[in-house]
């Protein structure tokens, strides 16, 4: 009796970007695992179905299926959300519309997954600078990914490099919050609340996907609106968890941790990568404070991140 297929399911959330085209030829030349069938979901978040001409376009080169999901209302969660609806398999991964990934990619994640039993498997992000970045930008590495591991495990993650197992308990059902779909750090959430309760994030060192960084995002102001953004979501996850003293608590120590990261820059101001890296931390404890305080997080996809 032959086994029976296991099914992979690819999402793309895109909004007006031209690689969209280079990140599906990449997905073209994917070494499919053994006994498996993959299909490709395209969500087009555009008021406008702007990225459905060049997915027609490319159908006839694609080696699998593509879905073209219109998601029309400029919300990243909502198309994300579009994604683990229209997944009809037993895994579903997720790559950015601004990356590409290396042929033994999609393997990588499902031997992991399946050596774990994980609920959700992470890959490594590489950024690919180019001759307009800064050297202490090279040097220090600042724009690739890397899941974070606190005492041994990961306790969140992020969906440019994730593939989730469409049948765990902790996955069935569960979506990105539509409040942070401009904001970002809904995928934030989303890990976290999984890791919560119960579910296990792994990570695949050998899943690589690379994305440039191109000029606009090349500097220490979108690096700091960024950390800033996601020290936000950090806050609003623990303010949730607590209230009135809790909550006080929490921002006076990210206040202590901000001021102590401050410092830090200074001391080492002749030094740019350590001095970045100082005070890119101190711009995620100043977001904390924020968020644990309450205050509605920085406004970063659609449009915004479009223009």
């Amino acid at each position: 009796m032959q086994d029976k297929t296991l099914r992979i399911d690819i999402g793309i959330c895109t909004f007006r970007r031209p690689e969209l085209e280079e990140t599906l030829v990449s997905l073209f030349a994917l070494s499919v695992p053994p006994g498996a069938a993959v299909r490709l979901i395209v969500a087009d978040n555009d008021a406008v179905p702007s990225a459905e001409a060049l997915v027609e376009r490319l159908r006839a080169r694609s080696p699998f299926p593509i879905a073209y999901v219109h998601c029309p209302q400029s919300n990243i969660s909502i198309a994300r959300n579009a994604c683990l609806a229209e997944c009809q398999a037993d895994y579903l991964a997720f790559i950015d519309d601004d990356e590409t990934a290396d042929a033994g990619w999609l393997s990588a994640l499902l031997e992991k997954a399946r050596a774990t039993g994980a609920d959700a498997v992470l890959g490594p992000v590489r950024a690919v600078y180019g001759a307009e970045s800064a050297d202490w930008m090279r040097d220090g590495d600042f724009h690739s990914t890397h899941p974070v591991f606190v005492g041994g495990r990961i306790r969140t993650g992020y969906t440019c490099n994730v593939l989730l197992d469409m049948g765990s308990p902790q996955v069935v059902g569960r979506t990105f919050a539509l409040s942070l779909g401009q904001s970002g750090g809904e995928d934030t959430h989303f890990f976290t609340q999984l890791t919560q309760a119960g579910g296990l994030i792994e990570f695949a060192p050998e899943a690589l996907i690379l994305e440039a960084v191109p000029q606009k995002r090349a500097s220490f102001s979108w690096l700091a609106k960024r950390r800033f953004r996601s020290g936000q979501t950090h806050g609003r996850i623990l303010a949730a968890k607590t209230s009135g003293v809790g909550r006080v608590r929490a921002a006076a120590i990210a206040g202590l941790k901000f001021v102590y990261c401050a410092f830090a820059a200074f001391v080492a101001a002749f030094l740019p990568v350590i001095r970045t890296r100082y005070l890119l931390r101190a711009a995620l404890h100043a977001g904390a404070v924020m968020g644990v305080l309450g205050m509605r997080e920085i406004r970063q996809y659609g449009v915004v991140e479009a223009t």
